[in-house]
């Protein structure tokens, strides 16, 4: 706790990066549900929407609606908070879902037979053939939206799936690396000799070693997976409506930002604070467990 504090009084970005992604994450777990009951103080159950007969297109910012209406008459910060929590979402179920296919691929990249190894690494290698975005769509395309509609989340998981796929290449190359170059540590190799087994070797001494880096890594990893789900959501590809998503109501904002450019600021606003926050933290993740990255 002393070695925290001592380092969030020398890296104050690391500070504000925290700070604005714990208030995001209640902002986007109680935001909408909130301002539902605020403009429909009589029950509406449809708070992606939030929409107001009463409100024409494109409110007076202030008043009940803080930060106006967007085309349709909806609340603009009731859709960027449900915008958040679908983001969120979105980026720790791919980044988890990487972590666990990336460092078993990169584990067993050392630690498998060598004909196997081989076949994954050169598999993963030939995954950066292939455009991040361009690969997403693709699959995006293979995948029917009707299979999924009655499963969790099913609604975003064509968009999970195919973010998933794309991002564990990089986090399967990081762990190959770093694994086999701990192997060959003391403290490894002499729990060799007393016996311990492979499993044992990488549970137990290794990956705990890869813990500060990995966490790290996902910080990053996740403001790149929220930028693409933006991304995809903005082409139309992405999350459909009524769910609300930055990367869409950056696309409907466009087309009416020469009447009412205002209704660009906030959605654009939002996600670029959420990236500079990720990427502050994930900075000062990895001084604070490598200082020698400075």
């Amino acid at each position: 706790m002393k070695k925290l504090l001592a380092f969030t009084k020398k890296d104050p970005l690391f500070v504000l990066g925290a700070t604005f992604l714990v208030l995001l994450v209640i902002f986007a777990t109680f935001g909408p549900n909130i301002r539902n009951a605020m403009i429909h103080p009589a029950g509406n159950s449809n708070f992606y929407a939030v929409y107001d007969p009463v409100s024409g297109p494109h409110e007076v910012v202030g008043g009940k609606y803080l930060l106006g209406t967007d085309e349709q008459g909806r609340d603009v910060i009731s859709r960027i908070a449900a915008g958040a929590r679908i983001s969120l979402t979105v980026g720790f179920i791919v980044e988890i879902i990487a972590l666990v296919v990336g460092v078993t691929i990169g584990v067993l990249g050392v630690f498998a037979p060598k004909w196997l190894s081989m076949i994954l690494m050169r598999f993963t290698d030939g995954m950066f053939a292939f455009p991040d975005i361009l690969l997403a769509v693709l699959i995006i395309g293979t995948i029917p939206p009707t299979k999924l509609a009655n499963v969790p989340l099913g609604k975003l998981m064509p968009v999970i799936i195919a973010l998933s796929i794309t991002a564990w290449p990089s986090i399967a190359r990081l762990v190959k690396g770093q694994v086999a170059t701990l192997k060959d540590r003391e403290f490894v190799i002499g729990a060799k000799a007393s016996g311990a087994s492979t499993f044992y070797l990488v549970t137990r001494h290794i990956l705990p070693q890869l813990t500060g880096i990995l966490l790290a890594i996902s910080m990053i990893d996740i403001a790149g997976t929220i930028l693409a789900e933006s991304t995809l959501s903005f082409l139309g590809i992405g999350v459909q409506a009524p769910e609300p998503s930055w990367g869409s109501m950056i696309n409907s904002a466009r087309e009416g930002m020469g009447s009412y450019p205002v209704a660009l600021v906030w959605p654009c606003l939002i996600l670029s604070l959420t990236v500079f926050s990720l990427n502050f933290v994930g900075d000062g993740l990895r001084a604070m467990f490598d200082p020698k990255s400075k």
